[in-house]
């Protein structure tokens, strides 16, 4: 579909300004309702491969009209696009910490030096850094910003394989040896991701997530798409039946990214074994069918309110992620705000945004340095200059302040005193496989006694009461009375073999939910979701260590859909009675979601019983740390009496 135009003068796509639209809109939800948009991250995608074509493109426009690229001019013009806005950032936020949360001010030196030098990514990897733990717990505002990272390490490297790509000259034949390179580069680059993750299925996969060498797919086929399809060399009129084949591939790559959008989950294995690079495809299509003249899709992706929105995406993004953070640092009752909040925090965004685009992307990136003179000039500074100056200077004092003080603020997250307890109670792989092992046998023992009774549920349940009953309740147990259970119900549970899966809130209380249930199984981890965890209980059911009895304390961490629900229960089985605490984590806005799901799921499942931790504790916020979701020694005892006591009364 090229024509015989060979003008190498740019043109403007304003379709593309609606595919960054999509993209930071993407992210964006993400962020702010991760459990809606599962799939919002992958928006980073978006600019990944739109930047790669446009830099390509650009790069095949000079070199077939000089014969060579001015780099010098390149990254020149690179350097005055990102560092305002990013200097802003930076410095803008590290003012608002000092002012106001001190606590995140953690290496926030050595944040903004490697941002500055575009190494924040490997950063983030070389310290452990996750980009999945902050939807548990309040982290560092720039965390999104490994993106940025990436590209600046393109910026800086392309141009150079570009030049060594095309040095056989501008023909069309080196120009598809371009394109067979960078393509099976970007082929080795995804594969890697697929590799990487097959090597280590079980473990955080923000390695994958923050890699240049995992990440850079999308910029590479980007990139390959441009020696291929070059936007000046584009035919301005087609035959109807190509233009209908154009917009209907269009139409079907966009239906994808919309599914992709929405719902592939970034911490499933499917998402790194091919996942991303199957969505990156899908824009690729996208991208190719709007860089044309004449589609349909670049005329609905062309709109005013696209073209807003993309011209100013790049401060959309570097700010998005500062404002909701120090939003929820200000605000706790998140979930109680699940509408007007995000509205408050895009409609912040957007504003900031629009300052910045206004009065420092805009004026620096055509800053010449004879304007300096201008600043000094009596004629120039009129009351708005004064107060941008001004302005200026107390981001640039306090943003200041804070990298003089960040080294000494020390990261207090692994010393708190919830972060004491969970490392206190979290098993060693010896301890748990001896208590599996107990877990089995005990199964297999009710399962003799089951097969043995016809009413074996029944009596079961009348076994264990009845054993309990005759034995001395040891004092330590005894005491729990004081919680909020009888000492009937206290006997009873310590009969009762339960398995158990949860997060980092059922870690808090394992130590005294054994107490009470000392022939309970707890497999409890930190940071865990419902999608991670029903393989584990398939595991258990194979293995013969799942009990009649099932109690799931899942959703702190984030929500789940329907059929993720369904899939644990199946999991489960419907012979088994399933017990489901229901999420207290007020700072977050999917608690009500979740608390809604398992409330509706009742009606489904004859055989699920949600006990209302929440309801039971939401007037009680003397019962847990300063997070508001992890309870504290005394709220433990509650959490463990409540649970025992509504299984005991529920059990059949």
């Amino acid at each position: 579909m090229s024509s015989k135009d060979t003008a190498a003068t740019r043109r403007y796509i304003g379709g593309f300004d609606g595919l960054r639209t999509l993209g930071v809109i993407g992210v964006i939800l993400y962020h702010l309702r991760p459990e809606l948009f599962r799939g919002g991250y992958l928006g980073v995608l978006i600019f990944m491969v739109v930047s790669g074509y446009l830099l390509t493109d650009g790069f095949l426009r000079e070199y077939g009209r000089d014969a060579r690229l001015d780099l010098k001019r390149f990254w020149g013009r690179r350097i005055k696009r990102l560092y305002p806005a990013l200097v802003t950032v930076l410095f803008g936020t590290g003012a608002a910490m000092v002012l106001f949360a001190r606590p995140l001010l953690v290496n926030f030196h050595k944040i903004v030096l490697t941002n500055l030098t575009f190494t924040y990514n490997w950063w983030q990897i070389a310290n452990g850094q996750s980009y999945f733990e902050h939807f548990a717990n309040n982290e560092s505002p720039f965390t999104h910003l490994w993106t940025l990272s990436i590209e600046g390490q393109f910026y800086l490297l392309w141009p150079l394989v570009f030049l060594l790509l095309m040095r056989k000259g501008r023909s069309r034949r080196a120009k598809t040896t371009a394109f067979r390179v960078t393509l099976g580069l970007a082929l080795v680059s995804a594969l890697w991701m697929a590799v990487l993750y097959t090597m280590h299925p079980t473990a955080d996969p923000s390695r994958l997530y923050y890699g240049t060498d995992t990440r850079a797919f999308a910029l590479l086929i980007g990139s390959a798409l441009a020696f291929l399809w070059p936007s000046t060399r584009l035919a301005t009129h087609l035959k109807p039946s190509a233009r209908l084949l154009l917009d209907g591939g269009g139409t079907i790559a966009a239906v994808l990214m919309v599914v992709g959008l929405l719902g592939l989950n970034a911490q499933g294995a499917f998402v790194y074994q091919g996942g991303m690079f199957l969505f990156t495809l899908a824009v690729v299509v996208l991208v190719a069918v709007v860089a044309s003249p004449v589609s349909l899709w670049g005329r609905v992706l062309s709109n005013p309110v696209f073209h807003w929105v993309g011209t100013r995406s790049y401060g959309i993004y570097l700010y998005q992620f500062p404002v909701m953070i120090l939003w929820e640092v200000a605000m706790r009752d998140v979930a109680d705000h699940p509408v007007l909040y995000p509205v408050i925090e895009v409609a912040l965004i957007l504003l900031i945004s629009e300052l910045s685009y206004r009065f420092i992307e805009q004026p620096l990136a055509h800053w010449q340095p004879g304007h300096w003179r201008q600043w000094f000039q009596a004629s120039h500074w009129t009351p708005l200059h004064a107060t941008r100056g001004v302005l200026a200077l107390a981001v640039l004092g306090l943003g200041t302040a804070a990298l003089i003080v960040a080294p000494g603020v020390k990261d207090t997250a692994n010393d708190s005193p919830v972060a004491k307890a969970l490392r206190a109670n979290e098993t060693t792989e010896a301890a748990k496989k001896k208590a599996l092992a107990s877990m089995r046998a005990r199964v297999a023992e009710q399962s003799r006694a089951a097969a043995s009774s016809k009413a074996a549920r029944s009596s079961s349940v009348a076994s264990s009461r009845a054993a309990s009953a005759s034995a001395a309740l040891p004092s330590a147990v005894a005491g729990y009375t004081a919680y909020g259970i009888d000492a009937p119900a206290l006997q009873t549970a310590q009969n009762l073999n339960v398995s158990a899966i949860g997060d980092s809130v059922m870690l808090d209380a394992k130590p005294d939910l054994m107490k009470v249930m000392p022939k309970a199984f707890v497999d409890a981890g930190i940071s865990r979701q419902l999608y991670q965890s029903i393989d584990l209980v398939q595991q258990y059911a194979k293995q013969g260590a799942l009990g009649q009895t099932v109690v799931i304390g899942l959703g702190t961490n984030g929500s789940f859909s329907t059929s993720q629900m369904d899939q644990m229960m199946q999991a489960i089985g419907a012979s088994r009675q399933v017990f489901w605490i229901n999420a207290h984590v007020p700072t977050r806005p999917w608690q009500n979601t979740v608390n809604t799901m398992l409330a509706g799921a009742t009606k489904r499942y004859s055989n699920l019983t949600v006990i209302d931790w929440h309801g039971y504790s939401a007037a009680h916020k003397d019962w847990f740390y300063d997070d508001e979701t992890h309870m504290n020694p005394t709220g433990n005892k509650y959490y463990a009496a409540y649970v025992v006591k509504q299984i005991v009364a529920h059990l059949k």
